[in-house]
């Protein structure tokens, strides 16, 4: 008898909490025209999932940029520091008929017998391809900071709206390397 009771109770219990009014906000429901835009947004700009975003790779030969001081080159005593690139990784998000990218790249600075601290400028070139075709190419002058005390830094490079075509190749492929060339000289005042 006593567990009639029980079942009794707690199916009472059920049947009220399944009448409980829940608010609108609670629902995803609301009157103000607002919600129709940002439901109208998050659908012009879809999350893409990873396996549709094209891969970010390190160019064979420029994930690694040293600089020499005094005009000197491939000396080790000249070395003023050594900028290396390393892990990456991207987002994309699919806006009307472009594919938006945001590429980020881990790196690393080393001060050499010849360097000091200080902030150095980088130039680091993000491209994406799909074949032979160029899709997107920026070259970005980046700041990185070599720590006072001579030890090795550690970096964030983010490049954040590169945008392709949606629905490029399945070929397409980002690149993110330093850009080939001679140091600029420093300006004397």
């Amino acid at each position: 008898m006593t567990i009639r009771r029980f079942l009794g109770i707690s199916l009472l219990a059920v049947v009220a909490g399944c009448n409980q009014t829940d608010k609108p906000a609670d629902l995803g429901v609301t009157s103000d025209p607002s919600g129709v835009q940002a439901a109208a947004q998050q659908q012009t700009q879809v999350a893409v999932i990873q396996g549709s975003c094209p891969q970010v790779f390190l160019r064979d030969g420029t994930a690694v940029l040293q600089r020499f001081g005094k005009g000197a080159k491939d000396d080790p005593q000249n070395l003023a520091y050594q900028v290396t690139l390393a892990d990456t990784t991207r987002q994309c998000v699919m806006s009307n008929d472009q594919l938006v990218m945001t590429v980020v790249v881990q790196g690393r600075i080393v001060v050499g017998p010849a360097g000091a601290s200080g902030t150095v400028t980088v130039p680091i070139r993000v491209s994406v391809m799909d074949g032979d075709t160029a899709h997107y190419s920026e070259l970005v002058q980046f700041p990185v900071t070599i720590p006072a005390d001579g030890s090795a830094g550690q970096f964030i490079f983010t490049q954040s709206n590169v945008s392709i075509p949606a629905g490029s190749g399945g070929f397409t492929k980002a690149y993110v390397g330093f850009e080939e060339g001679a140091a600029k000289k420093r300006k004397r005042n």
